[in-house]
């Protein structure tokens, strides 16, 4: 007999090591090939009082998954189970943005020259096969993170009737009235040559030109202020700029003066300026700025007029006071120059080149315009410090934050085209702008963390009115037509209504492949000789912002209700996918389209830095998961404060893989102790039993609160605590 067999020793078939790597890959292609795991977790819910849905923020369809995509949708896979395990019916359709600058570069970048002999729905093709391609790859990379949800219909905005839908969201938009057509200075980035929208803009360190420039006053405006030869200084970090000058902006609530050296500055920058070097500070004169209204100095590069004109925009924080107004080329330039009528003038073309225009409208003399027509507009900088001469008056270098295209990482600039807004201060058949709506709806909106709410009012209550067309080839359409003769823009309801059954049918290709009498319904009314088609495309900020129409209200993805009860994606989602998606469900339901939003923060390594490729400190998901398992990347993020910066490094998670022994240990134990309980006699509980129940009790009771409140890493917390020291440490 072997003693051992007489002794009562725990016993159980749960294993004391999960063996995760080698494990999870086989039970994860159970879950979703054979358990069928997310439809089951929906029919076990089937008819609960109470459901709950996530509205997927789509991932953009181009490259790898990285450990932000991972953190991002194991949070949501999270808060989704949780709702489960409270008894909820739950939905979670995973979706994918398809169109848009990225997917094209990439096209173009394969196929090089070859690309100027394709069609434009040749190349809309190859997009769409690029963004399938990585669909799948980064698809089966979500379900190995163990993500439970639909993913055999995820929604794509590629699809016909997605990108139907879309173009129906915009004609929405058009019938409320805020679908505006205009020219006027919109962020372009000639290295993509589209224009771009605020989301599309990041600011880096840049560094530029710090010059001060003199204009000679006209004879009348000299006699005016009761001077002779005087100069008004302007300042200005866009050399390139000053070509297209129209007019000098003044505050009309300030004091100007006329020094020593006879330069017209603002008096309460003087000051600044002696320090500056531009001037001995030795006032001679001092004149209201109403004086030189509608009088003109003269443009030192071309010799035309420059109007003096009033605006509230002109702070005194910095430069002279007087700032170099070009319409063409900054938006307070514009609308002060809508005020005075200062013609727009562009003459940069959408590569970020000097065009025609400069002879056409004189912006340089004869002797050097032909040098300068055609050369980059950063390069032309030097040249035109060269031709200011003697009216350049001081000159420097220095580094500041600027806007940059986030796609292409270059520079941006203010240029003026004819492009698309949706008006935020324009008035809704309600009466109401979109501004106020969108304002109203977010103060029913629950945020987590709390601050957030703050965050996005700001940005809508700052914001100018959205620009959503694109000068590119990957994208909807913005499919209207415009009458030839007059250029105004058709909304009629029955040709609309035309375009979107046929994009169902046939996609947005079908824009560019059908004729116009084609795309016109039978009985329009209307001539196809008459008319011309609208050959942008949408923003495709448009495109996910208007995700929650196709999704959630179309009837075609079994997604739960709208509005969803969450939207969940990082903080800088503030400025893009939260707003873009309230603006449309404002403008189009004057509701917001989420009950609530949850953000988390970005991943950094351990010592708090950005993670990068060139310092070696990049983390993948993918190599998580065969050095510690995946289980162990869910449990971090559901350990990690996830509303600030989450750090991540390999000794970072070693800590989290003893948390897990712990929690697997504890409940080993558990299993192996009670193995053959049938029953429990609680009359001869001792006061030790007791104290363990209420501590257990307490424990998960404020555990689950924390969870409710998706406060995980409080409520793991919680739990660990109760492991260790009581029910390990004590009982």
């Amino acid at each position: 007999m072997d003693y051992k067999d007489t002794l009562f020793l725990p016993t159980t078939d749960f294993a004391m090591r999960g063996a995760l790597p080698q494990n999870e890959p086989a039970r994860f292609k159970a879950w979703y090939d054979e358990r069928k795991i997310y439809e089951k977790m929906k029919a076990r819910r089937k008819g609960a009082s109470v459901s709950f849905n996530i509205h997927d923020g789509p991932p953009y369809a181009n490259g790898h998954l990285h450990i932000g995509h991972a953190l991002n949708k194991i949070l949501k896979d999270i808060i989704t189970k949780t709702h489960y395990f409270f008894g909820e019916d739950i939905r979670y359709v995973p979706g994918w943005d398809c169109h848009g600058l990225p997917i094209e570069q990439q096209v173009e970048v394969k196929l090089g020259d070859k690309k100027k002999s394709l069609s434009k729905t040749q190349i809309r093709e190859l997009c769409r096969e690029h963004a399938r391609e990585f669909i799948d790859v980064q698809k089966e990379s979500f379900k190995q993170l163990g993500v439970a949800s639909d993913w055999d219909d995820p929604y794509l905005t590629l699809k016909f009737e997605f990108e139907a839908e879309i173009y129906k969201a915009l004609c929405q938009i058009a019938k409320k009235g805020i679908l505006i057509e205009r020219s006027k200075p919109v962020f372009w980035s000639w290295a993509a040559k589209s224009a771009l929208a605020e989301a599309e803009v990041e600011y880096k360190d840049k560094e530029d030109y710090s010059i001060f420039v003199a204009f000679d006053l006209s004879g009348e405006a000299n006699a005016k202020i009761g001077a002779k030869g005087a100069k008004a200084v302007i300042w200005t970090t866009t050399p390139w700029t000053l070509p297209a000058n129209g007019a000098i902006s003044l505050n009309p609530n300030e004091i100007y003066a006329l020094t020593s050296e006879n330069l017209i500055l603002a008096k309460p920058l003087v000051e600044s300026l002696v320090n500056l070097g531009i001037t001995e500070g030795k006032i001679v004169k001092e004149f209201k700025a109403t004086e030189l209204e509608g009088l003109n100095a003269i443009n030192p590069l071309n010799d035309r007029a420059s109007k003096f004109i009033l605006g509230e925009h002109v702070l005194m924080d910095g430069g002279t006071g007087l700032v170099h107004t070009a319409p063409g080329h900054g938006e307070d330039d514009y609308f002060v120059g809508l005020k005075y009528g200062i013609e727009v003038i562009m003459p940069v073309d959408e590569g970020g080149c000097f065009d025609q225009t400069l002879k056409i409208k004189k912006l340089f003399r004869a002797d050097v315009v032909d040098e300068l027509v055609g050369m980059h507009i950063f390069k032309a900088n030097e040249k035109i410090l060269e031709l200011l001469g003697p009216a350049l008056i001081k000159s420097g270098k220095f580094v500041h934050s600027y806007p940059h295209c986030w796609r292409t990482h270059k520079p941006v600039i203010y240029r003026a085209t004819k492009q698309w807004f949706i008006a935020m201060d324009e008035p809704m058949p309600s009466g109401k702008t979109l501004r106020q709506v969108a304002l109203e709806q977010i103060g029913g909106v629950k945020f987590y963390p709390q601050s957030g709410v703050n965050r996005l009012t700001s940005m809508i209550e700052n914001r100018p009115d959205w620009c959503i067309s694109r000068q590119r080839d990957w994208g909807v359409p913005i499919a209207l037509f415009r009458d030839k003769s007059t250029k105004e823009p058709i909304f009629d309801e029955k040709i609309l209504n035309n375009i979107y059954e046929i994009f169902k049918a046939k996609g947005a290709d079908a824009w560019w492949q059908m004729e116009i009498s084609e795309l016109l319904p039978q009985d329009s009314g209307y001539k196809a000789e008459n008319l011309e088609k609208v050959m942008d495309i949408l923003d495709v900020w448009f495109d996910s912002g208007s995700t929650w129409k196709a999704v959630l209200q179309s009837g075609a993805y079994d997604a739960g209700k709208f509005p969803a009860d969450m939207y969940l994606e990082g903080s800088d989602q503030h400025r893009g996918w939260f707003q873009s998606s309230l603006l449309l469900s404002c403008a189009i339901n004057e509701c917001a389209p989420y009950k609530s939003i949850l953000t988390h923060g970005f991943t950094v390594d351990e010592k708090g830095q950005k993670m990068s490729k060139s310092v070696g400190n990049v983390v993948y998901p993918q190599e998580v998961a065969k050095s510690h398992g995946v289980e162990i990347l869910r449990l971090w993020v559901a350990m990690s404060d996830y509303s600030t910066d989450l750090k991540i490094s390999d000794n970072i998670l070693k800590q989290v893989s003893e948390q897990y022994r712990k929690i697997r240990n504890t409940i080993r134990f558990l299993l192996a102790s009670t193995s053959d309980l049938n029953e429990i006699e609680t009359s001869n509980f001792t006061r030790l039993d007791r104290w363990i129940l209420t501590r257990a009790a307490n424990a998960f009771s404020s555990a689950e609160a924390a969870f409710r409140n998706y406060d995980f890493s409080k409520g793991f917390n919680a739990l660990l605590n109760f492991l260790s020291a009581d029910l390990s440490g004590i009982y």
